[in-house]
């Protein structure tokens, strides 16, 4: 039916670790385990969120709230078919909202130094690299540490609000 179709990005729900699970598999040479990532749903649900295409899982973005109070962006994922069609763009406006709604300024994540396309998606949100973290991952691949600061970028308020009170009383 036509009226399900249409992207929607929401909270990712327990219901949706297995095509979680499974885009991360077709998309990193190292996965995240369904433990790994149902660990990360349970304790930071609100910044765990799915993008849907036609009520299927297309893609997803994880990030936690680091000791450092930065946004830490631990994972996105695009299913190989759906990608180039500004889901992953998506995706991290929708949990960088998220965060800025809950006072965070700062956003990190790490990306292999190989990974060009994702390089050049990041780049373009307004992230920079501000290190090499030599050997980072198990084959011996360098990462760069991205780093974004909204608020150099004039991107958030001076104060900061939250839309998830319910001010009716």
């Amino acid at each position: 039916m036509s009226s399900k179709c249409g992207v929607v990005v929401r909270r990712a729900r327990n219901e949706d670790l297995r095509r979680i699970v499974e885009i991360e598999g077709r998309s990193f040479r190292y996965p995240y385990s369904i433990l790994v990532l149902t660990t990360l749903l349970n304790l930071y649900p609100e910044y765990f969120l799915v993008c849907e295409y036609c009520g299927d899982v297309v893609g997803y973005v994880v990030a936690v709230v680091d000791r450092d109070s930065s946004g830490h962006i631990v994972s996105i994922a695009v299913d190989p078919n759906y990608r180039g069609l500004g889901i992953g763009k998506l995706l991290m406006n929708a949990v960088e909202s998220r965060l800025r709604d809950d006072g965070i300024i700062k956003f990190k994540l790490e990306v292999a130094v190989s990974n060009y396309v994702a390089i050049n998606m990041y780049k373009s949100l307004g992230y920079e690299v501000v290190k090499v973290l030599k050997n980072y991952y198990p084959d011996g691949e360098d990462a760069y540490l991205m780093v974004k600061n909204t608020s150099a970028n004039g991107l958030r308020p001076e104060k900061p609000y939250r839309t998830s009170y319910n001010t009716l009383t």
